[in-house]
């Protein structure tokens, strides 16, 4: 339980980070690279022993950290032209809401428990995130022409949460969580690297030392949020499932009242309602893996 804590809160400080991005005129996008690096660097010096990583390729695991490692740059980009086209309100909830992928997969492939409890605690816990994510009172707006985007935002965020839990359970063993974790980080960056050269061909490429420090500051809890995300996979107090809602609710429910305290950010009366279904999510899916 403690190692699924340490995830939501460090998913919580990258929300703040977020946040302070805005306030400081921070290119998200050259600060996502720079995480990604940061991140990488973490992992390698924090939690792998030993300095011989020619063996890395050769891991089982190693095509799926690739993988997820794509997955990350590009739903970050299909995130940022979603927000561009729809809101943000739009990205927030396509996110979120993927957490029913990782659930379903769960309960279909590894014969999860779906005892009445959980059930209904799943449902709202889908109705607590959307309640907290819609930000105006009209709610979502969506072109019929812009709809692919927040789905593959969907799907793909689906994707990196099942694929951790596929890795995790079927070739990551305990000692390589650090180096599996890093790995990731380390395509994701360098992928991001090739989108800056583009750029820098384009003449649209400006470097500041504000964006670097922004990709400091995120790099650090991007990096714990999935390390202690896969940890709290591997214990053996709750199915997936489980871990999943409670994640993405908690997530949601912390960093909307981190934006309260924090950023004195006004809530709808949606939003309030949302919070409270949060939390009745929450005890009704914990309660039920007892």
């Amino acid at each position: 339980m403690i190692y699924l804590l340490l995830s939501v809160l460090s998913s919580t400080i990258i929300f703040v980070v977020f946040r302070l991005y805005t306030r400081f005129n921070v290119n998200t996008l050259q600060a996502i690279i720079v995480n990604y690096f940061i991140a990488c660097t973490v992992g390698f010096f924090g939690y792998i022993e030993g300095s011989d990583f020619s063996h890395v390729p050769s891991e089982n695991w190693f095509p799926g950290a690739l993988m997820l490692g794509v997955l990350f740059i590009t739903v970050f980009n299909l995130a940022a032209i979603t927000t561009q086209k729809s809101g943000l309100s739009v990205v927030a909830v396509a996110t979120k809401m993927s957490v029913a992928i990782p659930v379903l997969f769960g309960i279909f492939l590894y014969k999860e428990s779906t005892g009445a409890l959980k059930l209904t605690g799943i449902v709202l816990a889908l109705a607590a995130v959307y309640l907290t994510s819609i930000k105006t009172r009209e709610g979502l707006t969506i072109k019929s022409k812009n709809l692919i985007f927040p789905l593959l935002v969907f799907l793909g965020s689906g994707i990196i949460d099942t694929s951790l839990k596929y890795l995790e359970t079927s070739y990551v063993a305990e000692e390589d969580v650090g180096l599996f974790s890093s790995t990731i980080f380390a395509t994701a960056g360098a992928l991001g690297v090739l989108i800056l050269i583009v750029q820098a061909f384009l003449g649209k490429l400006k470097i500041s030392f504000r964006n670097i420090l922004g990709g400091i500051a995120l790099g650090i809890p991007n990096y714990y949020s999935i390390y202690f995300l896969v940890m709290a996979l591997r214990s053996n107090g709750f199915e997936s499932s489980t871990i999943f809602t409670i994640n993405h609710v908690a997530i949601v429910t912390l960093s909307t009242l981190t934006g309260i305290l924090l950023f004195r950010e006004k809530l709808l009366k949606k939003n309030w309602i949302g919070l409270a279904i949060a939390v009745i999510s929450i005890i009704l899916v914990a309660n039920s893996a007892i």
